[in-house]
């Protein structure tokens, strides 16, 4: 099994992160054109009881298997690596026996008491299967991170994009007939059939590829692996604590939401649809970065936690500033496009711009977002997990108070949750941040963020003013594509202008010719 260096498998990450975002948004394309917003709305309802479900049956195990199979892999203990992978697979097996037929039981109660549209039922039941498929998942993909190997996850994540993209389709145009509520249960089962056979590439690449034997006396492994047990949940617990936070925000987030609008008096099937438009329309586009983000954090954390068994506490400060800087860079040109060109965009993809109002309120702050993921993942590989959790905590009640506070006024409405959403995602962030630099020792170069955002102001505007009065293409695909890349070319070359990026960095990346290259320092 090949280990990679923590910049080529962050590449690897973000070029299948990439693709899975690109077929993603097919994926959403396809489903938002066959059932709308409010078809939309149900199923933006429904994932985050999916999510929850899943944190719970997870409980951080990903996280802390990462962690503890990177500083095993240091130490060539193979036998420590199995308890974790043994211990690993039966907590997440009980979990999800338990939890699995909780998801289904409470559907009916979710759907018609809480969500205040009874036809959140048939999503909620039709992703039920999922929840054990992804535990199990979740554990092997920890595994090959901890071992420094992120092509198994990187393909996998493509692979399951593809099988879903591949049957949405046919799903919902099956169920379509019968109402829009069967519609958005087709595309849950798509994603189903999606995680499914993931996890057997991920079976596969972990049977053909592994050293050690986990079938041999397992249950003798569970039973003397209560050391490990502790260990793992001395990082999980914590994790799951902050992501159980999230998750808990993200469940009760549709639900809040809906009931304040009730208030404001705002119709259910009209709130579902505005439901539809700002989470399933508006957030995707915004959280288009992310998948690079998430690749940082995915390698960010084994790699972090090795150089902090070795006491290499420069190595850790350097690291977070590649992560840091290439999420400044690359969530820069994502603010600019979508803060310029989001009508079009927007009408390209989904037929009609309702939602593009909301990318552009809420844009110029997600990039607090986008530095949000490398800095969680750093307190987690310092064993910060419970500072993380006690961050997110406080932003998540700080963004459900003022949900209820906002969108509760009729002249705000669904803007009230879209503003408590961006304010509460910045407060996590700052808040990470502040806790970090109390450990770490970190150099904060203000001049280079004020050229980032002089960067991000001019290329802007010299993409609006192209767009408005040089284009003149009869086609809006056209016209938007043309603008959109002379925006991006423009950018790039103002960060080499401003030293941002210099011309010498391109030449230490490890993987020539990457597409990538231009955007992804490294510089000490």
């Amino acid at each position: 099994m090949s280990k990679q260096t923590f910049l080529q498998g962050t590449l690897i990450l973000i070029l299948a992160g990439l693709i899975t975002r690109v077929l993603g948004f097919i994926n959403r394309i396809v489903v938002a054109r066959l059932i709308g917003e409010e078809g939309v709305g149900l199923y933006m309802m429904a994932v985050p009881t999916l999510v929850l479900t899943i944190t719970i049956t997870q409980l951080g195990l990903p996280v802390a298997i990462s962690k503890l199979v990177a500083e095993a892999e240091a130490k060539g203990d193979k036998r420590k690596i199995k308890k974790i992978l043994v211990v690993s697979l039966s907590t997440t097996g009980i979990l999800s026996l338990l939890f699995t037929p909780s998801m289904i039981f409470l559907a009916p109660f979710l759907s018609e008491n809480l969500f205040t549209d009874s036809r959140t039922y048939y999503p909620l039941l039709a992703i039920s299967p999922i929840v054990p498929i992804v535990a199990i998942s979740s554990v092997l993909r920890g595994y090959f991170q901890g071992r420094q190997n992120m092509r198994p996850a990187a393909y996998s994540q493509v692979i399951e994009q593809v099988v879903r993209i591949t049957l949405v389709a046919v799903f919902t145009s099956a169920f379509l007939p019968y109402g829009i509520e069967y519609a958005a249960a087709g595309a849950m089962f798509s994603a189903v059939a999606g995680e499914l056979i993931s996890l057997f590439y991920m079976l596969w690449m972990f049977k053909t590829k592994k050293r050690i034997r986990v079938r041999r006396n397992f249950f003798k492994s569970v039973y003397a692996g209560k050391q490990t047990f502790n260990e793992l949940m001395r990082i999980a617990v914590p994790t799951t604590g902050s992501r159980l936070i999230g998750s808990l925000s993200w469940f009760f987030e549709p639900i809040v939401v809906a009931q304040s609008l009730a208030i404001a008096g705002v119709a259910t099937h009209l709130a579902t649809r505005q439901y539809g438009e700002l989470t399933g329309f508006a957030l995707p586009l915004l959280m288009l970065p992310s998948f690079i983000t998430y690749s940082l954090s995915t390698s960010l954390v084994p790699a972090i936690s090795e150089a902090a068994a070795n006491n290499q506490f420069r190595l850790i400060e350097y690291r977070l500033k590649q992560a840091l800087r290439l999420s400044l860079v690359t969530g820069g040109l994502s603010v600019v496009i979508l803060y310029v060109f989001a009508n079009p965009v927007m009408e390209l993809m989904y037929g009609t711009d309702n939602a593009a109002i909301f990318v552009k309120v809420m844009a110029p702050f997600f990039i607090f977002y986008y530095f949000q993921g490398p800095l969680q993942a750093a307190l987690q590989a310092l064993d910060l997990a419970k500072s993380a959790m006690i961050n997110s905590l406080i932003g998540a009640t700080v963004k459900t108070v003022i949900i209820f506070v906002l969108a509760t006024r009729p002249s705000l409405g669904i803007m009230g949750a879209a503003l408590a959403i961006v304010i509460g995602m910045m407060l996590v962030t700052l808040l990470h941040f502040a806790t970090v630099v109390k450990v770490v020792s970190y150099s904060f170069y203000v001049r280079d963020y004020i050229k980032s955002i002089l960067t991000m102001i001019l290329a802007g505007y010299f993409g609006y003013y192209l767009y408005e009065h040089f284009l003149s293409f009869d086609s809006l695909a056209i016209k938007t594509l043309v603008a959109v890349a002379i925006t991006s070319i423009i950018y790039c070359i103002l960060l080499i202008i401003f030293n941002l990026v210099k011309k010498d960095e391109v030449k230490r990346i490890p993987i020539i010719g990457s597409p990538l290259a231009i955007l992804i320092p490294n510089r000490k």
